[in-house]
């Protein structure tokens, strides 16, 4: 099998988990037989000197069909 890897980034007030689980949700709705998922950078969002928005780089791989 040969497997496809794509970079998306989530971004939540709430924290870095949710971040990163905004990632995979919002990928998967447009990508099938999503397999493997690797959170590769965690960043904040500051505003004022207040972090408004925490940030996931995650890398995901699915099988590719083509």
């Amino acid at each position: 099998a040969v497997y496809k890897i794509v970079e998306v980034v989530g971004s939540r007030p709430t924290s870095f988990e949710n971040a990163a689980r905004s990632a995979v949700e919002a990928a998967a709705k447009t990508l099938r037989d999503l397999r493997v998922a690797e959170v590769t950078k965690l960043d904040m969002k500051i505003e004022n000197g207040k972090v408004v928005a925490f940030r996931a780089r995650v890398s995901m791989s699915f099988k590719y069909e083509g």
